[in-house]
């Protein structure tokens, strides 16, 4: 059985320790080196991570560019989401922003264990419920504030962010230029 820290499985303390150690029974630890592709949206990829260190970069391909719209990091799950639930090749691009340890999830295994366990399927679905809400804001963040706004709010909520990734992929995040982004810079450096 992996030795996996409490942190390391999202919501733990839903489970108990009877359940916890049939979901780590479907964990293996895989390592990705800083700038490997997790998933691409090339080929069909019905696995699920979750990240024990590192983080991960979210991005679709636009026509002329990369759009970045989500950063994992210790203690996220991700995976295609068309790959996971249709079995489709997905939309979605993980890369990985630092050299990386994370746990792949077998997904036939713990699907078993969704009809087998009651606590492990309620688990997932709290785990599932609280990624929609994070996706939500982040929509939200998008519609109600301004870039500066958006850049201000990642400042303040995820300042590791600031020391973890490029400024080009954050303003990506935030849905600006980095030009952009460094005239947002000047702006509150020169308030400060």
């Amino acid at each position: 059985m992996l030795n996996i820290e409490p942190t390391q499985i999202p919501l733990k303390d839903l489970l108990s320790e009877k359940s916890s150690e049939k979901v780590q029974e479907v964990l293996s630890p895989v390592h990705f080196g800083k700038g490997e592709l997790l998933i691409t949206d090339s080929r069909l990829d019905r696995n699920a991570y979750i990240i024990q260190k590192g983080i991960v970069r979210a991005f679709v391909n636009a026509p002329d560019k990369e759009i970045t719209f989500w950063f994992a990091k210790e203690g996220d799950i991700i995976n295609s989401a068309y790959g996971y639930y249709y079995q489709q090749k997905g939309y979605e691009n993980y890369h990985v922003l630092e050299d990386s340890i994370l746990f792949r999830i077998d997904v036939p295994r713990i699907q078993q264990l969704y009809a087998e366990d009651l606590e492990i399927s309620n688990w997932a679905r709290i785990v599932t419920e609280r990624e929609a809400i994070r996706a939500e804001e982040r929509h939200l963040d998008y519609i109600l504030l301004s870039p500066e706004e958006r850049y201000l709010k990642l400042l303040e909520t995820e300042p590791e962010l600031f020391r973890r990734v490029q400024l080009k992929e954050i303003a990506s995040y935030i849905g600006i230029s980095s030009v952009s982004l460094s005239r947002i810079r000047a702006r509150i450096t020169k308030r400060s």
